[in-house]
């Protein structure tokens, strides 16, 4: 019975040619370094980051209810792989009969009447019955059927817990992109404000100016125009922040006016410029948890179709009982005299079954087939991902490289600008316009260290997490671009109402 039993009717493993045909490298050059995942999201050194991602992977409802399917694809497992094993019941039972004799021919059976001598007669049969057993049974997995269904229960199994993963993965990804997005707002609203307060003073001079006959119309309804644009972006940006602290709420189980209460602190994430290095192995696609989830389903899907075939062939039972039988309670405990005894084996094998079993098969292959196709999509898609996720982190790194620069031209610019006014060879208007344009930069540059923010981000989830690799390049304080410009660089400025008033000018009287 044991050599049958090592039949299997799966189709043999295969990997559909899309995937062998992958290159086994992210890109150019090779590396011997060493990859694993790990909290990767740690590499922001941001507290406030590492509690927020913490809780949501333990508050977030989507990994609750993920959590839960898991559970039960394992309870469907377990129920699926009970059938390689025998099965055992215990049972007990009595039974009470009393039916007339008439008419059964025992009739009258005594000495009165014709009954026997020494007999009193009857008219009634009684009869009691108890039984104790154990009943066993099993069948013999001939040709694969028990086994195959067993096997994908497990591997759905294990293809429900990649999709858990991907949902803490994805969850975390989530919330890092929120608080990143919320430290943008909060910077373009702060640097939208002052832009308006510059603006609203360059508007004062330009209707200075025009009133004394030194501008045209054109200019003056032209920063006007710039001052209410500056001025009409600023609601959208708020409710910008509004709404990216509700979404980082619900990530949480929270509620959004909680979440502003927490968040009502300076955040300051870092940047993480490290280098992704080119030709790192294929084999980090294994480590994405959709890649994993999607072969899963596919090897559970060929063992399927085993099963199938496996219902054409005969099916071998064996069943057996043992226990007592007795007249009476007592008589059902005598394991002497009472016991009773039975041994069956039962073999069945389909005849007719009007293209059920055939059509099951045909399913089975049609699902595998899917399977397959969805399993190369996958790769496909995450190698895709992963080109691309790499293409836009280093094209944001070089775009950040360049703002940053910009920026300290732009700082020059302002330093310039204000020798000349307080040497009193520039204008005021000069340096108000040098002075929105550090804000116009500023407002970039928190734009671009969003951007590489979020493009480091798609790395790890086109990756499936992170990697270990030495000479880690430091990651740099996103507080350092959150600074106020016009309090560092021009810091002999005083403050007049909502307006920022001149510097001062050399031989100027101490106010």
């Amino acid at each position: 019975m044991l050599l049958p039993s090592c039949i299997s009717l799966a189709p043999d493993k295969a990997l559909p040619d899309t995937v062998t045909e992958i290159p086994d490298s992210y890109g150019n050059g090779t590396t011997d370094r060493a990859y694993e995942p790990k909290a990767w999201w740690s590499a922001f050194e941001d507290p406030m980051l590492d509690a927020l991602v913490e809780e949501a992977m333990r508050d977030n409802l989507d990994i609750a209810a993920s959590a839960a399917r898991l559970e039960q694809v394992r309870a469907q497992a377990r129920v699926a792989r009970a059938a390689l094993y025998p099965t055992l019941d215990a049972s007990g039972a009595s039974s009470y009969s009393d039916s007339p004799l008439a008419g059964t021919g025992f009739d009258g059976f005594g000495p009165g009447d014709g009954g026997a001598a020494g007999f009193p007669a009857l008219d009634r049969l009684v009869i009691e019955n108890y039984t104790l057993s154990l009943a066993a049974g099993y069948e013999i997995d001939l040709f694969g059927r028990i086994r195959n269904d067993a096997a994908a229960a497990l591997r759905d199994t294990l293809a429900a817990r990649y999709d858990y993963r991907a949902i803490q993965l994805s969850t975390a990804a989530e919330v890092i992109s929120a608080y990143f997005d919320i430290v943008d707002a909060r910077r373009q609203i702060a640097l939208s404000e002052s832009t308006i307060d510059v603006l609203a003073e360059r508007t004062v001079q330009t209707e200075d100016r025009f009133n004394q006959g030194l501008v045209d119309s054109l200019e003056l309804y032209q920063i006007r125009q710039d001052f209410r644009n500056v001025q009409s972006a600023l609601p959208q940006r708020q409710a910008l922040l509004t709404s990216n602290e509700g979404r980082l709420a619900l990530l949480l189980r929270d509620y959004p006016a909680a979440m502003h209460e927490r968040l009502d602190q300076p955040l300051t994430p870092r940047l993480v410029f490290a280098p992704v290095p080119m030709g790192m192995p294929m084999e980090l696609l294994s480590q994405r948890p959709d890649v994993a989830s999607a072969w899963f389903r596919m090897e559970a899907a060929r063992l399927r179709v085993g099963a199938r075939k496996a219902e054409r062939f005969p099916r071998l039972s064996l069943s057996g009982s043992v226990g007592t039988q007795g007249g009476n309670i007592s008589g059902a405990f005598d394991v002497i005299d009472n016991w009773v005894l039975s041994l069956g084996a039962n073999l069945t094998a389909p005849i007719f079954q009007g293209g059920r079993i055939k059509a099951n098969i045909a399913a089975a292959e049609a699902s595998y087939a899917e399977a397959t196709a969805n399993y190369a999509q996958s790769v496909l898609n995450a190698f895709r991902e992963v080109v691309a996720a790499l293409e836009t982190y280093e094209k944001n790194r070089e775009r950040y490289a360049l703002i940053v620069s910009q920026r300290a031209e732009a700082e020059a610019s302002l330093a310039v600008q204000q020798r000349r006014f307080s040497a009193g060879i520039g204008n005021y208007v000069s340096y108000l316009d040098a002075l929105r344009g550090l804000y116009q930069v500023d407002t970039s540059l928190s734009t671009a260290a969003r951007d590489v923010a979020i493009a480091r981000l798609d790395v790890h989830r086109a990756l499936g997490g992170d990697w270990v690799m030495d000479n880690e390049v430091e990651p740099v304080p996103l507080v350092e671009i959150e600074k106020d410009p016009v309090r560092d660089d021009v810091a002999d400025r005083d403050v007049i109402g909502d307006h920022e008033a001149k510097p001062k000018r050399s031989g100027d009287k101490a106010q």
